[in-house]
């Protein structure tokens, strides 16, 4: 149900009423939560109904296990009224107690939790980042000795960029493009943000601008956001959502954007290509090896070190067959569509399952989404585990990473040789370990990307074209993370399904493509369940689902936007697009949903955020940017619902447009 429907903004006795509204609202929601034994009984995918039950066998505990044993929720933290920002409390709002001990009111401490929020998801992105923006750098001075595989990305970012590409080697080209980037990254001095300037569209600039919501850059915006909200600063509820909108762009433009840039320009665009999906691919008698995180830098050498024939000579003589890597979360998509031969297992949530198998011999763990739980689970299958960052420590792990300065990035071969080393002696040390795969598995196609596309249709304009007749009703960007809050990876599924039976293309990247992968949806055959005029557009060769990459790569999908609306003539905001993240969980959830609603694109949602306690705050996230951005936050508990909101939305759009 959407709970607030009911509540009444403009009633006037709203202010002895709303307490009492908004804690109804949150109860009604917490039935809703679902429970273990409801994820053993309903979860879509049979491999993850077979590893829970499994793995309670084993009497292993995992996040399904402890959500139960956080019941009852607290509400105050659910409606973002509870204020720790200062040792006079913690506060919380309530009837009796309307105002913090520091006069701050519910609008206020809402919206100052948000944006804390929002700042992280800035950081998190920007900080995995700025590593690979750094070792774009380095590549260019000589310091990291790696290949720039993606040279017709750099190339073209550069010149989008205002720098002069001609008669510039590679190298060259590289430092210059990394400078910018880290510029835009940390700038302190005002001064025009780069990247924004020169990928955004004409029409959102100056909107942006009229708002006075430019962004000085990532580092300011996230500093300022820390400074606004500690104690006794900004108590202004209203300034502070325009800063949120800040950090939004910054989210967008530096963190999320231009880490793309770097990332493409170095390690090489997405190849279309097959993969086998789900606990089922997994390989015994291998030396299992599962990456895990969000930067790709050193993954990327060691994916390379792992498949060269010095290591696996040195694997078979151990007396494996050889060595198979596997993708958990964003890392693992990383690696799975520029290398090949890394099968896609699990997104955050199910990573606990994915060690419960007893097949993985070394668990590397990079940055972002690796729970301090699966020590726990690792320390029962004897599964060795690596860190491999200063900023994401566990404790019991071995650390063989870059420090804290990244002085060492020119030993990254030799880092990723250790590692790869100690997956095979950790191979020979787990003999005895007993091994459960259950047996499930799909090929997936993945890959896609607007230079796909425009290969592919020799253009995008032959996709504008089926988008404006019909044939493609609208695109949705359907990603995010995962939640116990909802059934685990069933709102995804549910979401997809119905909107690819109702002609709409979907694109996907992140831990909500996990299930689209083990599910067929990245699979021709699910055009089995595709409307038939998208389905006849499509024709043999092209499933309902593209897949994208990593959560980074929602950068492909806001260029696919700009490419159609490019081609169409028109303005993002007026064409049937949607960004759908029915599971998020974090806080780069919460800042990938407001950085396509700032591009006029509306986010649809089943998990609600902490705003429930600030009548002021929902209505601005859920109706007041419509004027302003043209898009709004959507939510809806029941997915299916979610996606007939989607679809209405959609046709409405269509109707304005005057198209079919």
């Amino acid at each position: 149900m959407d709970f607030y429907r009911d509540i009444r903004y403009h009633h006037k006795d709203f202010k002895n009423s709303f307490f009492d509204d908004y804690n109804h609202a949150v109860n009604e929601y917490k039935k809703s939560f679902p429970s273990k034994v409801n994820v053993i009984e309903n979860a879509p995918d049979p491999a993850v109904r077979e590893m829970l039950v499994h793995m309670e066998r084993q009497g292993c505990e995992t996040c399904f296990d402890r959500f139960d044993s956080q019941k009852p929720h607290c509400n105050f933290g659910l409606a973002g009224v509870c204020c720790k920002n200062c040792n006079m409390g913690p506060c919380r709002v309530t009837k009796k107690s309307p105002r913090g001990v520091c006069g701050a009111d519910a609008d206020l401490i809402v919206a100052r939790n948000l944006l804390r929020w929002v700042a992280a998801g800035v950081a998190a992105h920007g900080a995995r980042g700025r590593e690979i923006m750094l070792a774009l750098k380095a590549v260019g001075e000589g310091v990291l000795n790696i290949p720039i595989c993606g040279e017709e990305k750099l190339r073209k970012s550069g010149a989008q960029l205002g720098i002069s590409t001609e008669e510039k080697s590679e190298t060259q080209l590289a430092k210059e493009v990394a400078d910018i980037l880290l510029e835009d990254l940390a700038r302190t001095v005002p001064g025009e943000h780069k990247t924004l300037s020169a990928f955004a569209t004409k029409e959102r600039i100056e909107k942006w601008k009229e708002m006075d919501i430019i962004p000085i850059g990532a580092y300011h915006e996230v500093f300022e956001a820390l400074h606004r909200t500690s104690t006794g600063t900004d108590g202004d509820w209203e300034n502070i959502m325009k800063q949120l909108l800040r950090c939004g762009l910054a989210f967008a433009w530096s963190s999320v954007l231009g880490s793309s840039i770097a990332m493409d320009s170095l390690f090489g665009m997405p190849q279309r290509s097959t993969v086998k999906a789900n606990l089922g691919a997994i390989m015994e008698g291998y030396v299992n090896i599962a990456v895990h995180g969000h930067s790709p830098l050193l993954v990327s050498e060691i994916v390379k070190q792992g498949k060269s024939s010095e290591f696996i000579q040195l694997a078979k003589e151990k007396g494996a067959l050889g060595i198979q890597f596997y993708g958990i979360c964003c890392s693992g998509l990383s690696a799975m569509y520029r290398y090949g031969g890394v099968i896609p297992l699990s997104n955050a949530i199910g990573a606990e399952l994915v060690l419960g198998t007893g097949a993985i011999d070394l668990w590397v763990a990079d940055v972002q989404d690796v729970f301090p739980s699966i020590m726990d689970v690792a320390k029962c299958f004897k599964t060795t585990v690596v860190t491999t960052s200063d900023s994401a420590r566990l404790p019991g792990a071995e650390h063989y990473g870059y420090d804290h300065h990244h002085s060492n990035l020119g030993e990254t071969e030799d880092l990723a040789k250790t590692i790869v080393k100690r997956a095979i002696e950790s191979f020979e040390e787990r003999r005895d370990v007993p091994v459960f795969i259950p047996n499930y598995e799909v090929d997936a196609e993945i890959g896609f990307s607007v230079e796909y596309a425009n290969s592919h249709f020799k253009g995008m304009g032959v996709i504008a074209k089926a988008l404006e007749e019909g044939k493609i009703r609208g695109v949705v960007n359907l990603v995010g993370c995962n939640n116990p809050r909802i059934m685990y990876e069933k709102a995804i599924a549910d979401v997809a399904q119905r909107l690819i039976e109702n002609n709409i293309l979907v694109l996907t990247n992140g831990c909500a493509s996990f299930p689209l992968l083990k599910l067929g949806y990245c699979n021709v055959k699910a055009l089995e369940k595709t409307g038939e005029e998208m389905r006849k557009f499509l024709g043999e060769d092209l499933p309902p689902v593209w897949h994208m990459g990593e959560c980074l790569d929602n950068a492909r999908a806001s260029a696919f936007f700009k490419a159609l609306a490019d081609s169409l003539g028109k303005d993002m905001k007026d064409l049937p697009f949607a960004f759908a993240s029915p599971e998020w969980s974090n806080e780069k959830g919460i800042g990938a949903a407001l950085g396509f609603r700032l591009l006029g694109i509306s986010s649809y949602h089943s998990v609600y955020p902490p705003v429930q306690g600030s009548k002021n705050v929902m209505k601005y996230l859920f109706e007041d940017t419509k004027e302003t951005l043209g898009a709004v936050m959507v939510v809806e508990v029941d997915p299916l619902k979610l996606a007939d909101k989607i679809i209405s939305d959609i046709n409405k759009k269509r109707k304005d447009l005057m198209w079919k």
